[in-house]
Parts: C-alpha cells; sequence; structure tokens
C-alpha cells in the first residue's frame, strides 16, 4: 500500500529533444499514475527545476543539441544531492556508463529499453528513496580517470555500472570470467575510481608462484624465518596499505594460504612468516578467477567461509564471443593503442582481413584479440594489415559462434565504429575538441585529420 501511495505522488521531470518520444514516454509513465513534466532541452529542464521542482526523478537523454544530459545530471545533484537521474541513451557504452554512475546517476538505461523494465526500475528507486534517510547518502564524487574497459554492448554496460557503484565503498569483490576477458582491468577500475586511487594498486598472479613463496610475497617475512631469508621482507599487504592488492586466480591457492587470507579479511592484520606479533593492514582486497569457486567448495577444494568473504560483490566478465557488437570499437582502440607503442603511423585494414577479424570467435577473449593485432601491425610494414598478416586459424575462417550474439550483418565496418565513436565523443563534449581529443586518447591534430577527412567542422 504505501509504495502505491508513493507512486501515484511522484512527480518526474523527462527530457529528451526527441518530441514524439518524449510525449509517447509521457504518456506512459502518467498511465501509471506519475505527474509527468517534459523537456525538450537541458535549458528547458533547468527552468522547470527552478520553476517546478524539485521533482521526484529526473530521466533524461544523453546527447541533446546544446548541453548534455551529463551536464543536467551535475546540476540536478547540485541542487539536491539525493536527486533519483535515470540517463537514457541510444548511444550506451561503458565509458558512459561508468561517467554516469559515478557522477551520482541512479541508473544508465540503452534504448530501445523495455518498458516494463522502467517502470519497475522507477518505482524500486522511489520507494529506496523514501524508506532512506535523508543523511544516509551522500553525493557521488566523480573520478579523475576514464574507464579502462571498451564497448558498448549491454553486457559490458552492466559490468561498468557495477564497477562504479562498488568502487567507491571498501568491499571486497570477486571478478569472474574467462582467460583473457580482462579481469586485470576492471580491479584497476575498481581502484582508480575509488577513495584509495592515489595510493598502491599491487597485482599478484597466486597461480605463478609455489605455496611457500607465495606465502612469503604476500605476508613478508623475518630475517632468518627460513633458508635464504637474509633481510626482513614487509610482503605485498604492507606494500599496499592504505591501497588496494589484486588476488589474481585465487582459486589456485593452497588451503593453508586459504586459512591465512581468511584471517586477513576477518582480522585485518598478517603475521609475517617467522614472526610472533600481527601487523595490522588497512588494504581493500580484489580478486578474480577463471574458475567456479562454488563448484570448488561442493568439492571441498576451497574453503565456504573464504568463498562468502570474498563473494561480498560479485563482477562478471563476458567472453568476447558474448559481446562481439564490441568487437569493431576494441579493434580500433588496440590498433590505435599498439601503433602509438611501437612508434608506428595508424595502419589500416583490408576489407579481406576486417572480414577474418570480425568472423572469428576469438576463444582467447581479449588478450587473444590483442596480440593478434600486435603481431599483425608489426608485420604490415606497408601500414596496411591484409589475411596474410594474420594467424592461420583465422585466414581458415573459423566460424564464430552466434548462438549469444548479434548475427555478422549487425558488425558495422571499423571505419563507420571509428567515425561513430569519434563524432559521438565530440558531440558528448559539445564540440570541445581539445576534451574529446583527450578522452579519445588522441592528439587535437589527429582529431582535426579525422573530422577534415570525413568532412565534418567537429562543431
Amino acid at each position: 500500500m504505501t509504495a502505491t501511495r508513493t507512486r501515484t505522488r511522484a512527480r518526474l521531470l523527462l527530457v529528451d529533444d526527441d518530441e514524439e518520444a518524449c510525449r509517447l514516454l509521457s504518456e506512459v509513465l502518467e498511465r501509471e499514475g506519475y505527474e509527468v513534466v517534459r523537456a525538450l532541452s537541458v535549458e528547458e529542464a533547468l527552468l522547470e527545476l527552478d520553476r517546478a521542482g524539485p521533482f521526484d526523478a529526473t530521466l533524461t537523454d544523453l546527447r541533446m543539441p546544446g548541453a548534455s544530459g551529463f551536464d543536467l545530471l551535475r546540476a540536478a545533484r547540485e541542487r539536491d544531492p539525493r536527486a533519483l537521474v535515470f540517463v537514457l541513451t541510444a548511444f550506451g557504452d561503458a565509458a558512459a556508463a561508468g561517467e554516469a554512475i559515478r557522477a551520482g546517476a541512479y541508473d544508465f538505461i540503452s534504448k530501445p529499453y523495455d518498458l516494463a523494465s522502467l517502470r519497475a526500475a522507477i518505482a524500486q528507486a522511489l520507494e529506496r528513496r523514501h524508506l532512506t534517510p535523508p543523511d544516509s547518502q551522500e553525493a557521488a564524487r566523480p573520478g579523475e580517470k576514464n574507464p579502462v574497459i571498451i564497448g558498448h554492448s549491454p553486457a559490458i554496460i552492466e559490468v561498468m555500472k557495477t564497477v562504479a557503484r562498488v568502487a567507491p565503498s571498501q568491499a571486497t569483490v570477486l571478478i569472474t570470467g574467462e582467460t583473457g576477458t580482462g579481469k586485470e582491468l576492471i580491479a584497476r577500475a575498481i581502484h582508480t575510481y575509488s577513495e584509495r586511487a592515489g595510493q598502491r594498486f599491487v597485482a599478484v598472479n597466486c597461480s605463478a608462484l609455489a605455496e611457500g613463496i607465495l606465502e612469503s610475497e604476500l605476508f613478508g617475512h623475518v630475517k632468518g624465518a627460513f633458508t635464504g631469508a637474509g633481510a626482513t621482507r614487509p610482503g605485498l599487504f604492507r606494500e599496499a596499505d592504505r591501497g588496494t592488492i589484486f588476488l589474481d586466480e585465487i582459486g589456485d591457492i593452497s588451503a593453508g594460504l586459504q586459512s591465512r587470507l581468511l584471517r586477513v579479511l576477518q582480522e585485518r592484520e598478517i603475521t609475517p612468516v617467522g614472526a610472533d606479533t600481527p601487523i595490522r593492514v588497512d588494504v581493500r582486497v580484489l580478486a578474480a578467477t577463471h574458475q567456479d569457486l562454488e563448484e570448488l567448495v561442493k568439492q571441498s577444494r576451497f574453503r565456504g567461509d573464504l568463498y562468502y568473504r570474498l563473494n561480498v560483490v560479485t563482477v562478471r566478465l563476458p567472453p568476447l564471443r558474448e559481446r562481439l557488437q564490441d568487437l569493431p570499437l576494441l579493434v580500433h582502440f588496440f590498433l590505435r593503442e599498439l601503433a602509438r607503442q611501437h612508434g608506428r603511423e595508424p595502419v589500416a585494414l583490408d576489407p579481406e582481413a576486417e572480414s577474418l577479424l570480425l568472423g572469428h570467435s576469438w576463444p582467447g577473449n581479449v588478450r587473444e584479440l590483442q596480440n593478434v593485432l600486435e603481431r599483425a601491425l608489426v608485420l604490415a610494414a606497408q601500414g596496411v594489415i591484409g589475411a596474410e598478416h594474420l594467424p592461420a586459424d583465422l585466414r581458415r575462417g573459423e566460424p564464430a559462434r552466434r548462438e549469444t550474439a548479434p548475427a555478422a550483418g549487425a558488425l558495422l565496418p571499423l571505419a563507420e565504429v571509428e567515425k561513430r565513436h569519434v563524432l559521438g565523443v565530440l558531440q558528448a563534449e559539445q564540440g570541445n575538441r581539445e576534451r574529446a581529443a583527450r578522452i579519445l586518447g588522441i592528439s587535437r591534430r589527429t582529431l582535426l585529420r579525422m573530422l577534415q577527412r570525413w568532412g565534418e567542422s567537429g562543431s
């Protein structure tokens, strides 16, 4: 009964420069019992906030002529740090999702959206706000760096939304996914967006070291603790004090180390090898694995109590075959970055090589893609990557697994992806070429050359 009364009194501000879309969604929400005020621009929305606000929630399109949905989001949160803002956009990508959530958006929803899900999300948000005391919420603090994850598929957008929400907390996070999906990149993104960003991020591959060595590396040792221990070492947990430690392949550690790690998570203290006195540490723990830890618990190969300590929040990274619509953007990104790293001019893809790249299933995920492109770039002496520069399995045309991915026809050519991505960033930055170039990771001169090639003024 309470939820119904709250919803029927709720007032919504709906902002979209598409007048017809704005009207249709307004009618849907009004039939749900909401009072809806419409605005066709950010400027108009700001006038409505001052004239008719505050509103119970604001729903805004992201990219509009003039000021963007991000500008409205920031303005609404400045007026009311508890403001509920939903960002609705047909131009969703992982970076935009992360930025929106970190800037204080309640949710980031890609068009075309499911109306039933949208209605449920609004109702849930209003109910949660009704139950939450005003002084228990703080305005989100945007991070200073852009997310390191590339993509605009629904799966990767959900990942970045989770990252943006969990990063400001102190929660332990378990990152799961197949080998090569980029689990360490996610861990670094969580650290970058957290209050610990100014401190150390320490990464350790738990499967790369023998048990005795790993124990000493993690917790340190005192002089003479074992043969060869000629000096005291602090260990990685102490090196990461006040920062973040990332334990990759956590499923491979021994039962003894599992017990010691559990104590660290419970007591926030470590005992170096050979020492008697524990040492307090302030470290956020992020862990990752390609294994099914829940199944390992059932097999008594992993401690259940440690699993639940690690699994406060889980981020599942999808394999590349489940996000093939991100493939053109990833190829463009890696080719640009690899050319910069190798001191090369930008390279192009001939149609046959492009077709083979877009048709591969990528069992090694993003890591395999990066390795293939680096090899091709090094071999392509004339600045054009052809089929002959690709590995044999790609040249054989191994078909991509499409059961969870878009059809091949849904994949845009790389050149078109590049153009849309660059122009989209430029539009989001209101034509500011300096900011757009910085976000894209290119020089302003390169951006100008691109715009000239496409016949775009960029203004």
